[in-house]
């Protein structure tokens, strides 16, 4: 079985699990400020690593709730069992399963997947990015006011949210829309398919931006960091466009 697969059904595993549990949630762990934990959380991950461990069980694997395993691989996989616990707990139905690999630092195939929409975000190094098995491409918006974009916010971090705030209200005044989801996983995935033009975010962790920062790429996108310098997962932020407003996003994030 390959990457794509096995991720594909892990995340359709820990999938069903979100599906089956949603509204029936029993107890919630506060980790930080605003940053929730539930029981259902631990499911899925515990789910999704059974699944890869199965298969590639000399790889790496690191995931939100906690699970790592260490074998000095050349292969990573890159877990969040929910992306979007907060939705989630309140029965707001926009939350996803990323799931990323990586080879030698460098991601080659990614999944976003929602439970909700029974939608499969996917994409695999040098073959493009696909919905449901079908090919994706990001939209062809030239002008940042016509786009409509998407952002979120960290909670953990007061000046995070006071940047994040300023750069809210100057697209607000310049792009036709502005979304706050609560999925960054999705998000992306969202910028991938066309359905939103650009996407930007601070604070966010490897297992948030992983699969969909990837998939936005393979779609024919653009991802950077803020500044609009080379992106890294591990860095904690992202802009990811179509590519077409991207100079013009940077330049509102770096007045």
């Amino acid at each position: 079985m390959n990457y794509i697969q096995t991720a594909e059904n892990a995340a359709r595993k820990a999938g069903r699990i979100l599906l089956d549990n949603l509204g029936k949630i029993k107890r919630i762990e506060l980790k930080a400020k605003n940053s929730l934990l539930t029981e259902v959380d631990v499911m899925c991950e515990e789910a999704i690593v059974e699944v890869v461990n199965m298969h590639f069980p000399e790889h790496d694997l690191i995931a939100e709730e906690g699970s790592e395993i260490l074998n000095n691989s050349e292969f990573k996989w890159i877990i969040d069992p929910l992306d979007g616990t907060m939705n989630y707990a309140h029965g707001y139905p926009f939350f996803s399963v990323s799931i990323a690999v990586e080879q030698f630092g460098s991601v080659i195939a990614g999944v976003v997947y929602d439970p909700v929409m029974d939608e499969m975000f996917s994409a695999e190094k040098s073959t493009g990015a696909k919905l449901n098995g079908e090919s994706i491409y990001v939209s062809q918006t030239v002008g940042l006011q016509e786009s409509l974009l998407a952002t979120g916010f960290l909670h953990e971090d007061e000046r995070l949210v006071e940047r994040n705030l300023k750069h809210f209200s100057d697209f607000i005044f310049r792009a036709r829309g502005v979304r706050r989801d609560g999925s960054a996983a999705l998000d992306l995935a969202y910028v991938a398919c066309g359905r939103y033009d650009g996407f930007w975010e601070l604070g966010l962790h490897p297992w948030d931006m992983a699969a969909g920062s990837f998939i936005v790429k393979e779609a024919g996108g653009s991802v950077t960091n803020v500044s609009g310098g080379e992106f890294t997962h591990y860095r904690g932020e992202v802009v990811a466009s179509n590519g077409e407003i991207h100079e013009q996003m940077i330049e509102i994030l770096n007045p």
